[in-house]
């Protein structure tokens, strides 16, 4: 009897767990375009043609391979909705009661196999470096889960940018140097950008169709959609962009909607791109002398480090980390983040070039976008459902501790060991779009005063008995202390103006 072979929309890799386990003389495997995956938040619509075009790409190159593929396209009349529903209905079909599938990255689908009246096996994914068991027995017994630590065993495990048992250049971590304002000019194209083909033609039209009132522009549509172009546009990067990553990483300019970045995540993420061989590959540049160490340790810092910790802390909080919400936060989301007007250049600048492209870097997500949902006090599940929805690279298990626990602090510091609040002074330093906003970047009071300055403080005042006793933030707490009370008051007063302004519905 034959086993269904189960291959999701982000596991598209020949050397994904469940493919590697299968028998292609007798297995079937399973692809679905399912309703339940694309609608469970409203995707980007180019995140969801992405997806299914890349499907579409490997199903073929699967048959090609000699594999018996059973795919469902989004309208097939016989489309049951969901997964679960494909497997059941390719069960009958195929005469088969077993599954075997990579364990998907989300909580909400590894319960739905579970649920499965079919036999479901769920092999681990072995695409990370750092297994469950791996990350758990690391973070058994330490009072703080900080990713540094973390990173430097992924370092050691790996070997990448390792002399021996120390690390290259005799640092682990160049952060330091990779914190420059944004340039005069960037001198570099930008992503290496794909014509579409009649299969990516063809699910632009369904997508149009069927997402086209999602939030997010369609067209232009540019990504790859299968390993030989992103490949490719990983080459281009390594070439053109790589050695200036480092320094710039954190800047942000209106003109400029990737200055040095990879947008590498989406491929790694959806299995077109090895993330190891992706860190291989950085790594000679810099033995190559094509990129200095600043900027390739950071980047691989970010896959085998970040990505690899914040997957283990998705898993070892378990089902429950989205719902969490350590500071209390109740406020709604504002309609401008689903482009309505606001007067805050930074914000708006953002979720423009979101809506435009389903791509804003991490500064732009962490400390614009995310500061301000931190500092006015907006439900950390709103924040975590809108990031969930508008980036072409989000995938619960990536995108929820990064919100809920770096972003919104929601759990209470498992993440992160204070809170990324800022004023608008460093959205002043890293961008030009203060120079363009309504607001006064340097007023502190008043109408015309940015809405981070007034925010800032207004946040640190009401949630001073959680955070100043927390060491890195006893200083922002002797600065506020030393103001005199009148003034005190004044930034209270206007950032409660201003919030019931937004309270209101009114365009600030």
């Amino acid at each position: 009897m034959s086993r269904l072979i189960l291959i999701l929309g982000d596991q598209l890799t020949e050397q994904i767990a469940a493919l590697r386990s299968a028998d292609k003389s007798h297995d079937v495997v399973v692809m679905s375009e399912v309703a339940d995956e694309a609608s469970y938040v409203a995707h980007h619509p180019k995140k969801i043609a992405f997806l299914f075009a890349a499907m579409r790409k490997f199903a073929l190159r699967l048959e090609t391979d000699g594999w018996n593929i059973s795919y469902t396209k989004l309208d097939d009349p016989q489309n049951s909705g969901s997964i679960v529903g494909e497997l059941l209905r390719y069960a009958e079909e195929h005469n088969a009661d077993t599954v075997v599938a990579t364990e998907p990255g989300e909580w909400r689908l590894i319960h739905a196999l579970n649920e499965c009246p079919l036999k479901v096996t769920q092999l681990d994914d072995e695409r990370f470096i750092a297994s469950h068991e791996e990350f758990e027995s690391w973070a058994d017994g330490r009072k703080e889960l900080r990713m540094e630590w973390f990173y430097r065993d992924m370092r050691r495990k790996t070997g990448l940018l390792m002399d021996g048992d120390k690390p290259a250049g005799d640092k682990w971590n160049y952060d330091h140097e990779n914190r420059k304002p944004a340039p005069g000019d960037i001198k570099y194209s930008g992503p290496m950008q794909f014509t579409p083909d009649e299969t990516v033609s063809e699910v632009l039209e369904l997508v149009k169709e069927r997402f086209g009132q999602n939030f997010g522009d369609l067209h232009p549509f540019w990504f790859a959609t299968d390993p030989g172009q992103a490949k490719r546009h990983l080459t281009h990067w390594i070439k053109n962009g790589l050695a200036k990553f480092g320094d710039y990483q954190d800047a942000m300019l209106n003109d400029e909607k990737f200055l040095y970045h990879s947008i590498t995540s989406q491929y790694i993420s959806a299995g077109l791109l090895d993330p190891l061989e992706v860190c291989q590959e950085v790594e000679q540049a810099w033995e190559d002398g094509i990129a200095p160490l600043n900027a390739v340790e950071g980047f691989i810092r970010q896959i085998i480090g970040w990505r690899e910790y914040i997957r283990g802390i998705y898993f070892l909080a378990g089902p429950d980390y989205t719902s969490r919400n350590a500071l209390g936060h109740k406020r709604v989301l504002p309609h401008f983040y689903w482009g309505a007007e606001t007067k805050m250049r930074c914000v708006s600048q953002a979720v423009a070039q979101t809506r435009e492209e389903a791509y804003a870097h991490h500064i732009q997500r962490l400390m614009v976008t995310g500061n301000f949902a931190l500092l006015a006090g907006i439900d950390p599940g709103h924040v975590h459902e809108w990031y969930l929805a508008v980036y072409a690279d989000a995938y619960e298990w990536v995108e929820a501790p990064n919100t809920i626990g770096m972003s919104q602090f929601a759990d209470g510091g498992l993440v992160g060991s204070k809170p990324y609040v800022s004023s608008g002074n460093y959205i002043d330093r890293m961008s030009d779009y203060c120079k363009s906003c309504a607001y006064k970047v340097k007023e502190k009071t008043g109408k015309d005063a940015c809405p981070f300055n007034l925010l800032y403080w207004h946040f640190l005042d009401r949630h001073r008995d959680r955070f100043e006793s927390n060491q890195r933030m006893r200083n922002m707490y002797r600065t506020w202390d030393r103001m005199d009370e009148e003034r005190r008051e004044t930034v209270l007063s206007d950032a409660e103006t201003w919030l019931k302004k937004l309270d209101a519905g009114e365009t600030v």
